[in-house]
Formats: C-alpha cells, sequence, structure tokens
C-alpha cells in the first residue's frame, strides 16, 4: 500500500470510532433513564448537547488544524472524547450527560476538519474525490450500518457501562496506531519514496505542500461566496441526514407498526444505499473533475445530488401508509444525498486552498447547525400534526434551495497548479 492510502486508511479508522462513540448513547438510552432518572424530554435535551459541542468546536478546531497540523490536534481530540465515552456511567445525572456530551462534541469537532487537511496534503487533486468519499460518505454510512450490531454486542456481554469503557479504550488504541504513522504531510514522513512525494506535489495546488501555516485569515474565509454557499447546501443536506438519524426508527414503529426489531431490519437500506451512493460520488467526482479540469464541477454534482435526494422524498406525500414506498423514497434520499458526502470537503479545500482545515471547519459547523435544529424541527411537526409530512417537506424544500445555490450561484474559484500532472508508473490510470 502506496504512504498516502495507509494514512487515508488511519483516518478512516478514526471516523469509525467517531461515529460508533457519538451513537452509542442511543443504544444504552433505557439504561441511562433507569440509572440517572432521566425523562424523555432530559433525554432530547442530551442528545443535542453533543451537536451543541460539535458546532462550536468545529468553528475552532479547523483554524488550531491550520495552525498546529492535523497531527497534534487529532491526537489531542481523540484523548479528550476517549475520557468523555469513559466517564460516561459516572455522569451522576441530567447536567453531567449534558456537560460530557459536550465535551464529547469538542473532542470529535476536529475529526473532518482535520481529516480534510489531511487529504489536501497528502493527495493530489485528482485523487481527493475518491478518499474523501471514503471519509466522509462510506466510513460515515458504513459506522451507522455495524455500529448497532457492535454496541448491542458489547452491552450484551460488558453491560452498558463496560460498553463505553470498551470504546474509550478503542480511541487510545488508535492513538497508539497512528503516532508513528501520521504526519501533517508527506514531505515530514520519512517513510515516503521521493517518487511518491514527487507525484503528490505535482498534483497539488500552490501552498498545499506544506504542514501547517502560521495564521489563518478569517476575512478570506467569511467573504468567500462560495465556501458560504457550501456550508447552505451542507445545512440542507445534514437536515435530512440528522431527521433521519434520530427519527426513522420511531416514523417507521409508528407509521406501519413495526416491532422493535422489525424496525432494525427495515431501518438498514437507507444507510446501505447512503454506502453505494458515497461510493458513486467519490468516483464521480474525480472522473468528471480529471475529464473537465473544472472545480466547479464539484458544486454542480452536489447539486444535482441535492435535487434527486430532495425529489426522492416526494412520493411519500402522495402514497401514505405503504411501507415499500417510503423504504424506496428514504433509501433512494439517503443514497442520493450521500452522493455529497465526500465532496463537501473536496469543495471546501478548492474554497480556501490555503486554509483547509478552517475552511472545512466552517463547512462542518453548518451541519452540525442542522444536527441541533433537524430532530428538534421534526420533534415539533410530529407533536403539532400527528404526521411526518411537515418534516418530508421540509427537507425537500431545503434540499431545492442548497440546490439551486450549488448549481446557479457558484464560480469557478482561481487557482494555480505546481506543476503539470505526472505521468509514468504513479500516474493515475487513464
Amino acid at each position: 500500500m502506496k504512504s498516502r492510502w495507509w494514512t487515508i486508511a488511519i483516518i478512516l479508522g478514526l471516523v469509525v470510532v467517531n461515529y460508533v462513540d457519538r451513537s452509542a448513547i442511543s443504544f444504552a438510552a433505557t439504561d441511562l433513564k433507569a440509572e440517572f432518572g432521566i425523562t424523555p424530554g432530559q433525554y432530547g435535551i442530551i442528545s443535542s448537547a453533543f451537536s451543541i459541542g460539535y458546532m462550536l468546536f468545529a468553528l475552532l478546531s479547523g483554524p488550531l488544524v491550520d495552525r498546529y497540523g492535523s497531527r497534534k490536534v487529532l491526537i489531542a481530540g481523540m484523548f479528550v472524547w476517549a475520557a468523555a465515552t469513559a466517564l460516561t456511567p459516572f455522569a451522576g445525572g441530567f447536567i453531567g450527560l449534558i456537560l460530557l456530551r459536550i465535551v464529547l462534541g469538542a473532542g470529535e469537532a476536529p475529526c473532518f476538519p482535520a481529516a480534510t487537511r489531511v487529504a489536501s496534503r497528502w493527495l493530489p487533486v485528482h485523487e481527493r474525490g475518491k478518499a474523501l468519499a471514503l471519509i466522509g460518505g462510506v466510513a460515515v454510512s458504513g459506522s451507522l450500518l455495524i455500529g448497532g450490531p457492535i454496541l448491542t454486542q458489547l452491552i450484551a456481554l460488558t453491560g452498558w457501562k463496560g460498553m463505553f469503557w470498551v470504546l474509550a479504550v478503542a480511541g487510545i488504541v488508535w492513538v497508539v496506531v497512528a503516532y508513528p504513522f501520521l504526519k501533517n504531510s508527506p514531505s515530514e514522513a520519512s517513510f515516503v519514496s521521493k517518487e511518491e512525494l514527487d507525484y503528490i506535489k505535482a498534483g497539488q495546488a500552490e501552498g498545499e505542500d506544506s504542514g501547517h501555516e502560521s495564521t489563518v485569515d478569517w476575512g478570506e474565509i467569511l467573504r468567500n461566496r462560495n465556501l458560504w454557499l457550501v456550508g447552505l447546501g451542507y445545512f440542507a443536506w445534514g437536515f435530512m441526514f440528522w431527521a433521519f438519524m434520530y427519527w426513522l426508527p420511531q416514523y417507521l414503529e409508528h407509521e406501519f407498526g413495526l416491532s422493535i426489531k422489525e424496525v432494525g431490519g427495515f431501518s438498514v437500506a437507507p444507510w446501505a444505499a447512503g454506502v453505494v451512493g458515497a461510493l458513486l460520488g467519490g468516483v464521480l467526482v474525480d472522473r468528471v473533475y480529471k475529464k473537465t479540469q473544472s472545480i466547479r464541477s464539484r458544486f454542480v454534482i452536489i447539486g444535482v445530488a441535492l435535487l434527486l435526494a430532495g425529489a426522492s422524498i416526494i412520493p411519500i406525500l402522495f402514497v401514505p401508509g405503504n411501507l415499500t414506498v417510503a423504504l424506496i423514497c428514504i433509501s433512494a434520499g439517503v443514497g442520493f444525498g450521500f452522493i455529497t458526502g465526500g465532496i463537501w470537503w473536496v469543495a471546501s479545500i478548492d474554497a480556501a486552498p490555503t486554509q483547509p482545515g478552517t475552511a472545512a471547519g466552517f463547512a462542518d459547523a453548518c451541519f452540525a447547525l442542522s444536527g441541533i435544529i433537524a430532530p428538534s424541527v421534526m420533534g415539533f411537526i410530529v407533536a403539532e400534526t400527528g404526521t411526518y409530512n411537515g418534516g418530508f417537506i421540509v427537507m425537500t424544500v431545503l434540499c431545492l434551495i442548497g440546490a439551486a445555490a450549488m448549481l446557479f450561484f457558484t464560480k469557478e474559484p482561481e487557482r494555480t497548479p505546481t506543476g503539470p500532472e505526472p505521468e509514468g508508473e504513479l500516474a493515475p490510470a487513464k
């Protein structure tokens, strides 16, 4: 395996630990309520606390990643979130759980900004779509597929408290594996061959071959129109993602009278579609860019995917009470949405290539904001109307707005490559 792809594999492991950890509390919810006397309403607030911490520190972690490099920030973040995970059984009650979930969100916040920066420093432009689709799409949806069976088995074997402790240990194991190999850039890694190093540098834009910068220019970030549009689009997709992540089991149970076991089986389909969509997006974005050399092609692909995701939900409104239609539509919506899974990070790099961590942190904060809003909005709509249709309408409208923003208002940014696309053994297949 080439050194650059071993580095990406380390990041993939990080993302899997990240998503399994953040979802663990939902499988321990019954035990938490019994242990600490938590009401359902309080549990909802505890769930939202993660996204609050995540959003705030996504904005802060981006500049930290650009200032100090991915390696230090990721390792420090892992220690923070491992500690929060290990301490969860000792939370003591409602306030303690809120504080620990905020800390967990803060510890996990550097993950994707740092992963984006790693990809921008370790990969040439034409390989990033594939890699970031694996990181931001396949690893995320795949984690949701495997997380349930892993966590339920851990609870059965070790109890709910033991589950959190095992997950904390898994985080420390990642640090042990990553420490000697994870470097800010290939130029810092003695194990990278000169041939591979030249190949990576030849496919990068100006300023992308350094490990970290000394300053962060917030003015450049806040004046960046493309980045604001990426944030808007990511919020639109995030609303659908978080709404289904929190509400799909309840929807299947209440609308169709499914048992918990049946809900677990049927809810796999959308996330399986997400894996397929993420793989498709990674291949598509790299192939289209290689053919057109147009950075704006990333935005166009996102726009079309959001359009299809939003349109996929519409039939549910006209064929109510049909489980087959609902599953097909939701799976299609999630699948099309996950086409964008890794492209958001590619688009963040494209929007601000000299500050990829800060740009990714900005986009990630927009995604986290939707994680705060979507569950509450869905809950309010269901409580007031008794149906999920209003939530589906909001999803569709937001996706259409996001699609319009990406298709009609983004522009081709100016980029200065450091050299021509390499030829020879390490060149990408034609």
